[in-house]
């Protein structure tokens, strides 16, 4: 089945007291009822929004609690991410129904676990990050190795970056698109930069590029960079125009992926896109300029094993600029 995806923004809750978690919570629920759920799937969705604002406040002392709407294979979904500060935790304890480290009930975790499709975790000194996904009961097989974090620049009310994903039996490709600037007018640009890629997914990158280019012109125009992922042979293409960064990584190490400098909708030279085969089984990574470039994943064991999401989100958590629109895809290609 193909899938297109013009990615919606990421919704990030600040959890500090306890009157955000009921803000999580109905947040979650629409999420859930916008993707389709039932009344029970979607109380799954509340229930764990619940539990997981209520353990940043008592075990993380603070964090954010990240919501997004997913496209799976044959079903939408809703994706809770929970990124505290706090002293982290050994998940091996903690998925024991009873064990606690702040005497209350201890069943947080090993609840989230059972109500989620996929459950994922990682913790270090900088502090603890809970993945849990959700799609509706009959959904089998729906998850894909994706994970993306785009949020607005503190005090927007709009992402001045956008993104696109598409899948099908045999290929990915991601899109990333970078607005100047920040705000309604930079907003505008992405998103006329990703409606150029929604109508024609399967363009090759350098192609697309130049569709985007003709969407964009007219707008302040920005950066853009996309990637085609051939499951066939294992190869990827890319091409990117201006400040977008993009990685290739597995265990080995890391390759950086070359954009060209310019201004999509408005003036660059022609677009050149670049292959690189046996890209089987490794991370690509994607990100805006919102992000800091000097991050390695190298620095966190284990780390580039996670699922994407968490990735994704330990990127934004350590990385994040703070003065500019921020976003951070990632994908494991080949499954």
């Amino acid at each position: 089945m193909d899938i297109s995806w013009p990615g919606p923004r990421t919704l990030a809750i600040a959890v500090d007291e306890a009157s955000q978690v009921g803000q999580a919570r109905r947040a979650a629920q629409a999420l859930a009822e916008a993707a389709g759920f039932d009344e029970a799937d979607s109380g799954r969705v509340a229930l764990v929004a619940t539990e997981l604002a209520t353990n940043v406040i008592k075990h993380g002392r603070s964090g954010h609690l990240h919501l997004g709407g997913l496209a799976g294979t044959g079903a939408r979904g809703v994706e809770l991410c929970a990124v505290d500060r706090g002293p982290g935790f050994d998940l091996a304890d903690c998925r024991i129904d009873g064990y606690s480290t702040r005497g209350t009930n201890g069943i947080g975790l090993g609840a989230i676990e059972r109500q989620a499709q996929v459950f994922e975790t990682y913790s270090d000194e900088r502090g603890a990050i809970v993945l849990a996904r959700f799609y509706p009961r009959n959904a089998t097989n729906a998850d894909r190795p994706f994970g993306v974090r785009c949020v607005p620049m503190k005090g927007e009310s709009v992402a001045g970056d956008g993104w696109h994903a598409s899948w099908s039996e045999a290929q990915l490709s991601l899109a990333v698109v970078d607005g100047l600037g920040h705000g309604p007018a930079a907003h505008d640009a992405a998103q006329a930069g990703i409606g150029a890629i929604a109508r024609d997914p399967s363009s090759d990158p350098a192609t697309a590029i130049a569709r985007m280019h003709a969407a964009m012109t007219g707008t302040r125009g920005g950066a853009a960079a996309v990637a085609r992922y051939d499951g066939q042979s294992g190869r990827l293409t890319y091409a990117g125009i201006g400040n977008i960064a993009a990685s290739l990584i597995d265990l080995a190490g890391s390759r950086g992926l070359a954009s060209h400098a310019g201004i999509v909708g408005a003036q660059f030279r022609k677009t050149q896109a670049f292959d690189f085969p046996d890209s089987r089984n490794k991370l690509l990574i994607m990100h805006s300029d919102g992000l800091q470039s000097r991050w390695t994943l190298q620095a966190y064991p284990g780390l580039v094993q996670r699922h994407p999401s968490i990735i994704a989100a330990v990127l934004l958590r350590d990385f994040d600029r703070g003065r500019d629109d921020t976003t951070v895809v990632v994908a494991r290609l080949g499954e």
